[in-house]
């Protein structure tokens, strides 16, 4: 699950308006509602963690890197669990590996 969707189901959870979110946190209404539709890339650390703090939540949890979450994706688990049987030189060929995975993608 995306930030953004995480986000937008905290909020509904909490029952807070995004005028509520956005004046807990310190920032416009309008960047909320752009990080709950991910219209916005990159939102800072520090805004992640007070977004975090804010629905006391992990900030793993938040940007969807729990990978114990109840909505963790099973074979992403399940692949989590076997790099940790790597060596650090292959998991170093693992990441290299994801890394042009994901720059062919943003490529094409």
């Amino acid at each position: 699950m995306s930030l953004a969707t995480r986000l937008f189901e905290l909020r509904l959870k909490a029952g807070q308006s995004l005028q509520q979110v956005a004046d807990a946190v310190g920032v416009s209404k309008a960047h909320i509602w752009e990080l709950e539709k991910a219209k916005t890339e990159n939102p800072s650390m520090a805004l992640v963690t007070r977004l975090a703090d804010h629905f006391k939540v992990s900030v793993s949890f938040l940007v969807g890197e729990d990978i114990e979450a109840p909505d963790a994706d099973v074979e992403l688990q399940r692949m989590f669990r076997q790099a940790h049987q790597l060596t650090d030189a292959e998991r170093a060929i693992l990441d290299d590996m994801m890394k042009s995975l994901l720059k062919r993608r943003q490529a094409g």
